[in-house]
């Protein structure tokens, strides 16, 4: 491990919180992320600035050079003057492909400003609006970065009029992003403004870059630019107005220190008590209050195991120091600290708050897990849930080719799944098969390449892709009775549609599972309008967005039978009845018990069957659906194949939303069935000549249309094993 000649320089401002910027750069694929942190690290003298720009430096997995995509979020830290006055920036890489979201989302977690890169050619597309939406979810401060100027003088030839007419496009599309997304009182502080350093220009590939500012102090005009390049001077341009200057200098002067920060984050991503110690400690970015870590990465190294990654909202950290994990409910020893530099990690002796921090020891670890120290275990609340923008909607079967390497490919498997949380591995029990979801093809195909790093040697068979689908109901079900296996113990249950309006809240994050039913309740009343006696008495809030709500009066021993009905309810979730997809958006109302007045005769294995089968039979009669996941796509082409592209779309069950010229090329966007996208690049390429630049995200669920629903569900069952007709209402139901 080579050793960073600023480590020292970088400790000693750990500990200075004003002069700390904790910040991400995010953007669409291929629209210059990593390119232009070579630059950047080039600057802090981490990188030779010969190869900047080509090297991918923070692309440091072999799968990521080879495709000229990141996969992996990767932090450093470096070092830059302002004014004779150094500054600590803690800098991640994220993801730009779609499939990698839940990457981008995880370290936005971890960061208090954002360097958006935009393609000055393809302007703002569909993942620059998903990532800055999620920065806005998280508090996560942006700043606007315009790259590949060079294309549109070398390439386009566009006069400087017509540059600046698509700056300003940019500017007035990524504005409404923040208008739309923005919270009211954000908007009008973070609206990017050219004429207040908020928005940059330049070149990643070429190393120039400018704010107004710099240009003003430099004497340049955009005029300049346009003539060293028409005059083939362009390589004089990195020298005069570098691009790490205008970079850092936007970040440095325009997004907020960790004490500024944390003051309006933590309120967002923290639901205690904030007059607390543990919440003024946060609040403040106190190195002396408790330690608070959010861990928001979670790597298997294969020599020191398990390293988890975070960000320390209060306290410090340092090897020995005896912390808790509140979600794994477990207490730990720290084994190491350290910083990462990329594809290292430093040793260091301690980190304080507001820094991204490494740690060894903690096995149970996992991406939005609490770390808080051990004095404080019992009064601590655990962070929000992470909230990821995109679900895993495609799944394929793995086996190894050879019986004797399963259980390999059980551990490799694990090990994805810690790394990658929005991969979903799972066993299905009937047929034996190992399923892996993940958020589209090229997610599975990279996860499928880490199984073969991960275990050399290990040969698998993987299914073709498939899609995953849920079950829902449109009306309200029967009053529907089951009876437990000994005929002891009865349950009335009612389904219904849960309103739309609470699947939105449980989705910002206004409810979820961490809250106490208390709360729950009173947010549901106040915003959801619901009767005081529902929301007063939600048992569950389940992961698919579905809640459980006791309606029962007076019931004998039902307190002891909650936990069993809950979990009863959670099962029937995951495997609904049209074809054993989970269930989603239900509102399951228990509306009478019986329950034996022997412990005996009313364990779990009583409890948990009837529960389930009395939500099931009432689900049947609610008028069930199937949904699918749908997409939302965004092509830019060239004007003259648009009516190749938006038929093309149209005839896979899709629906365009809008379509808009912007410049020489037009943005189209709608709505596309994932179920119809496999194959897509071929036919985008073939109805296009291979001149469209496009990319897919999921959106929402949607019902699968009647002409073709009940042949998806029979598809569905016969891949199952399942017999062909949907099971009966009575199947479920018992008779009084």
């Amino acid at each position: 491990m080579p050793k960073f000649r600023q480590t020292g320089d970088i400790l000693k401002l750990m500990t200075k919180k004003q002069d700390i910027r904790d910040i991400g750069i995010i953007a669409h694929i291929d629209h210059g992320k990593t390119t232009m942190t070579d630059s950047l690290l080039a600057e802090a003298g981490l990188l030779s600035p010969k190869i900047a720009g080509q090297a991918r430096a923070l692309d440091y997995l072999e799968e990521e050079q080879k495709r000229g995509i990141t996969i992996k979020t990767a932090n450093i830290s470096l070092l830059h003057e302002v004014k004779d006055k150094i500054f600590l920036i803690n800098l991640i890489d994220t993801p730009g492909h779609v499939d990698f979201t839940g990457k981008v989302t995880r370290a936005l977690r971890a960061i208090d400003g954002a360097v958006v890169v935009v393609d000055a050619v393809e302007e703002v597309m569909v993942q620059t609006e998903t990532v800055t939406r999620q920065a806005l979810e998280e508090r996560v401060k942006p700043v606007l970065f315009i790259n590949k100027v060079d294309r549109l003088i070398r390439e386009l030839k566009l006069t400087s009029d017509e540059i600046q007419k698509k700056f300003l496009r940019i500017i007035r599309d990524f504005n409404n992003l923040i208008d739309i997304y923005g919270e009211p009182e954000y908007k009008d502080k973070w609206r990017v403004d050219p004429t207040e350093g908020t928005v940059a220009f330049g070149s990643a590939l070429h190393r120039w870059g400018f704010t107004l500012e710099l240009a003003n102090q430099k004497g340049i005009k955009f005029s300049d630019v346009v003539k060293a390049y028409h005059e083939e001077r362009w390589e004089e341009l990195p020298k005069t107005i570098p691009l790490p200057n205008a970079i850092l200098d936007m970040v440095v002067n325009n997004l907020p220190n960790p004490v500024e920060a944390q003051k309006y984050r933590i309120p967002k991503v923290w639901k205690g008590e904030l007059d607390s110690e543990i919440g003024q400690a946060m609040l403040n970015c106190d190195d002396n209050g408790p330690t608070v870590l959010c861990i928001t990465l979670a790597q298997l190294d294969p020599h020191a195991g398990l390293v988890a990654t975070g960000r320390l909202f209060s306290g410090a950290v340092q090897e020995g120091a005896q912390i808790y994990l509140v979600g794994a409910k477990k207490d730990y020893r720290v084994q190491q600290v350290s910083m990462y530099m990329g594809a290292f990690r430093e040793v260091v002796d301690n980190i304080t708050a507001g820094n991204i921090a490494a740690l060894l020891g903690l096995d149970l670890a996992r991406a939005g897990e609490t770390l808080i120290d051990i004095a404080h275990r019992d009064t601590m609340i655990p962070f929000e849930h992470i909230k990821y923008v995109s679900e895993p909607v495609i799944t394929i079967a793995i086996e190894p080719k050879h019986p004797r390497d399963l259980p390999r490919l059980v551990d490799v498997m694990h090990r994805l799944a810690i790394e990658d949380p929005n991969l979903i591995t799972t066993i299905n029990k009937e047929t034996g098969e190992y399923l892996l979801s993940g958020m589209g093809e090229l997610h599975l195909e990279i996860a499928c390449k880490f199984l073969n790093d991960f275990a050399p040697g290990l040969d698998i068979i993987t299914s073709r892709p498939i899609v995953v689908y849920r079950e829902s109901v449109t009306g309200q079900g029967v009053v529907a009775m089951a009876k437990s296996p000994n005929k002891h113990n009865r349950f009335w249950i009612q389904v219904e549609p849960l309103e739309k309006s609470v699947i939105n809240m449980i989705e910002k994050g206004d409810i979820s599972e961490v809250m106490s039913r208390k709360k729950i309740g009173t947010v549901l009343r106040a915003q959801a309008k619901w009767p005081t006696q529902e929301a007063k008495n939600v048992w569950s809030l389940e992961g698919h967005r579905n809640i459980l709500v006791d309606l029962t009066k007076g019931i004998q021993y039902l307190r002891e039978a909650r936990e069993m009905i809950n979990s009863g309810f959670r099962w029937a979730s995951e495997n609904g009845p049209l074809c054993e997809e989970p269930i989603r958006g239900i509102k399951a109302k228990l509306m009478d018990a019986k329950l034996h007045e022997d412990p005996v005769h009313r364990g779990p294995a009583q409890i948990m069957p009837a529960t389930r089968r009395a939500f099931l039979g009432s689900f049947l009669t609610a008028e069930p659906v199937l949904l699918e996941p749908i997409y939302k796509i965004g092509v830019s082409v060239p004007e003259q194949w648009v009516g190749e592209v938006t038929g093309m779309i149209t005839r896979k069950r899709g629906r365009i939303l809008s379509s808009e010229l912007k410049g020489s090329v037009t943005m189209i966007t709608g709505y596309i069935p994932v179920a119809e996208t496999f194959g897509l690049s071929a036919d985008m390429r073939s109805v296009t000549s291979g001149h469209a630049f496009w990319q897919t995200q999921f959106d929402h669920w949607e019902k699968v249309p009647e002409n073709i629903a009940l042949s998806v569900i029979e598809e569905i069952r016969k891949r199952r094993g399942l017999s062909a007709d949907i099971p009966k209402p009575s199947r479920f139901i018992d008779e009084a």
